[in-house]
């Protein structure tokens, strides 16, 4: 009895695994959906004991009804050519700089890692971007925490922030904000309106790359922050790099995000675009649609932290 259920333990274990690799080789793409974070790792992307992120939890469920195979990794020491050339499409979800182990402790990317991963893209494939992708690579870190960090570089700002389109300068409380879509002939805002709202962690952005097609702006005279404080601005776009194509939107903070059917058609249509299953008209357009979008909010400076309460033998002297 006992060695009739081990064989059919291990029957079981090679049927399953069976089972994941067929359904990886009868996928139409594969894409590597990569999350090391070298600065704070999000709730979204977080493994908890092992086990799948929410985001990778909705990633395989959209991935088995449009045909694409994710890997999941926060190994950056893995970039190379050979290693990228296996994908269809790279996915980020990532902050700090890749090329330092930073907070997760997890294997950094080397130099000629982060320049495959432009001349992957340069070369014909897709890539994605979700809300902290654009928290990653700053221009200049040591500048992170003062007023310079407002500031634009623009042909000086680093080579992926080019690639991207933007970086990320600073968010405020989480609200509700209206969305204004630009362009919705773009793959996925077919059902989407030509508005959207939802509570979210919105980022304030700068240093817009010139060729990026605008999808959608930020309403931020409407909302609520300092940070704000500034003309509206894009916050999804998508662009050409070289025969590549690059897409990326700031949402995707929240995990109840990630199952917001808006959110889910913009990001469905956003990675079909990066893939080249559809094609869309990406004219740089963000001098018509956004003139004041390189009006950076004002810088104001963080409340100064309040002396820490005397303990009760020295309140007595």
């Amino acid at each position: 009895m006992v060695m009739k259920l081990v064989a059919f333990t291990l029957c079981a274990a090679s049927l399953s695994a069976a089972f994941t690799s067929a359904s990886a080789e009868t996928a139409k793409h594969k894409i590597l959906f990569f999350t090391k974070s070298s600065g704070f790792e999000h709730s979204a992307i977080t493994w908890k004991n092992g086990r799948p992120s929410a985001a990778e939890k909705v990633l395989t469920e959209l991935g088995d009804k449009n045909g694409w195979a994710f890997e999941f990794s926060k190994d950056g020491s893995k970039f190379s050519k050979e290693y990228l050339a296996q994908f269809d499409a790279v996915f980020f979800y990532t902050t700090g700089d890749l090329c330092s182990e930073g907070t997760d402790k997890n294997p950094p990317m080397s130099r000629e890692g982060k320049q495959a991963l432009f001349d992957y893209v340069k070369g014909g494939k897709g890539f994605i971007g979700t809300h902290s992708a654009s928290d990653t690579f700053h221009t200049d870190n040591e500048a992170l925490k003062g007023p310079e960090r407002y500031l634009n570089h623009g042909d000086k700002a680093d080579a992926y922030v080019r690639f991207l389109g933007a970086e990320f300068i600073i968010h405020g409380a989480q609200q509700v904000a209206k969305n204004t879509v630009i362009d919705p002939k773009f793959p996925g805002f077919e059902k989407v309106g030509s508005e959207f709202s939802f509570q979210e962690e919105w980022y304030s952005l700068k240093d817009f790359s010139p060729d990026i097609h605008v999808l959608t702006m930020m309403d931020a005279p409407a909302m609520t922050g300092s940070m704000y404080g500034r003309p509206a601005f894009p916050n999804t776009w998508a662009r050409k790099e070289g025969n590549g194509r690059v897409f990326y939107t700031s949402m995707g903070h929240r995990e109840d995000v990630w199952t917001n059917p808006t959110f889910q058609n913009i990001l469905i249509g956003g990675v079909k675009w990066a893939l080249g299953d559809v094609q869309a008209d990406v004219t740089p357009n963000i001098k018509e649609v956004a003139p004041g979008a390189y009006t950076n909010p004002p810088y104001v400076a963080p409340a100064p932290k309040k002396p820490a309460a005397p303990k009760k033998e020295e309140a007595k002297k």
